[in-house]
């Protein structure tokens, strides 16, 4: 039985195959967590200078948000399989390169560029796909399911990096990680595949002879950069993104003045906040709407940074409340990671939903670039005092709550079937 037919007897049964294939994918690709353990093996066999070890997780980062461009492009053109491949191959390279060096330029080019790049391919065609296989009520909730295993990766990755960087050092590490996730990658790209043309989630096959609707045109990037809406989007991914990770990447060092060696528990348990914010709020979405959603998120993370400031200033807050805290404020994080894919598909359309993803996702990357260097110099000036951080952080996201009041609904055109 072909692809074809196989898809119209058993849609579900595919959708939810590929669905979880980009789970599956994206909890490898969440390799880039590995990089906090990482950096303090380097500094002790490498030597690197203080101000060194951040720069290749940084430069992955960036690599990694632009790349989602050329990445989704290739997604819509080639397909998720080959895209997905692409990626597996070019992650496991960067860090076979890295394992054969202690040199700061190669490590650079390897988990910054290469590694970067293979996770931008990865990650673009792992949602995509899922989504073509599903009528629009669930789109929040695939969307938040595909891209949960990225939020997850750290509950695994945390112990198995600690384990391998223990016993067999910074490099050997590298080379294990870098081979087994190309191989999970590589196999679980097979699985991603695009519905037969013509296909309509949720509608029963068409009899034989049947004329196909005419597909909906998608808004291509060219499109939706001239269209304000766009931008507006892109400040409010960047503020929530962005003032997430001003706290996010800092948890664990406020966590250790409370909890000592068990600072590890708060870092684990906001993994798990974070990949159920992408679930939760993917569910809710489709409920009440992304802009609500968005906006109870936004605020509600406000009130959060607001609230964690008398907690970290007190030497007797209980450390369940650090956890509690940093699971919070990873939930709230992660759900905008759910929420703005949902809103290219049901804005711009899925046919150029790849590189449309892509343009809008250099939010996060150029959020995770400004914001948590905003937060080290403010941490800097304040003598190790995270308060001023919060309070930033907390006041840009009462701003982007309140400009998801300007978020238009989608036009009259881009109604209708995917």
């Amino acid at each position: 039985m072909n692809t074809e037919s196989a898809a119209q007897v058993h849609p579900a049964n595919r959708g939810w195959l590929v669905t979880f294939s980009g789970t599956g994918i994206n909890l490898a690709l969440g390799i880039l967590y590995a990089w906090s353990l990482t950096k303090g093996a380097i500094e002790k066999e490498f030597g690197w200078k203080a101000e060194q070890l951040n720069d290749p997780y940084a430069l992955c980062c960036l690599v990694f948000a632009f790349a989602m461009i050329l990445a989704g492009r290739c997604q819509d053109k080639l397909g998720p399989r080959l895209t997905a491949s692409i990626g597996g191959l070019l992650v496991g390279a960067g860090f076979v390169l890295v394992s054969t060096t202690n040199s700061y330029a190669i490590w650079l080019l390897g988990f910054g560029v290469l590694a970067g790049i293979g996770i931008g391919f990865g990650y673009s065609s792992a949602t995509p796909p899922a989504l073509k296989w599903f009528p629009p009520a669930k789109t929040g909730l695939i969307a938040g399911l595909v891209v949960a295993g990225f939020g997850l990766a750290p509950v695994y990755l945390a112990p198995t990096s600690q384990y391998l960087l223990g016993h067999f050092g910074v490099q050997k590490t590298m080379l294990i990680l870098g081979v087994a996730f190309t191989v999970i990658v590589c196999g679980l790209a097979q699985m991603l595949r695009n519905p037969p043309a013509g296909y309509v989630a949720g509608a029963k096959p068409a009899a034989a002879g049947a004329a196909a609707k005419p597909a909906i045109t998608s808004s291509t990037p060219g499109e939706i950069l001239r269209t304000p809406g766009f931008y507006l989007l892109w400040v409010i991914y960047f503020i929530g993104s962005g003032a997430g990770l001003m706290v996010i990447g800092s948890v664990s060092g406020m966590a250790k003045k409370s909890m000592g060696e068990s600072a590890f528990i708060a870092v684990a348990v906001m993994a798990i906040g974070n990949a159920a914010g992408r679930i939760v709020s993917g569910m809710l979405s489709d409920r009440i709407g992304r802009r609500w959603t968005l906006m109870i998120v936004l605020l509600f993370q406000a009130g959060l940074m607001f609230l964690a400031i008398p907690l970290i200033s007190s030497k007797t807050t209980a450390p369940a409340l650090i956890v509690l805290v940093a699971s919070l404020i990873g939930f709230n994080y992660g759900a905008n990671l759910s929420l703005f894919p949902s809103f290219t598909k049901d804005l711009w359309g899925l046919k150029n939903f790849g590189m449309n993803y892509g343009v809008l996702f250099t939010a996060w990357g150029v959020g995770g670039l400004v914001l948590p260097r905003l937060q080290q110099m403010l941490t800097a000036n304040s003598g190790g005092s995270y308060q001023s951080s919060f309070v930033t952080a907390g006041g840009l996201l009462l701003v982007g709550a309140l400009l998801t009041l300007a978020i238009k609904p989608p036009p009259p055109k881009a109604a209708g079937p995917p």
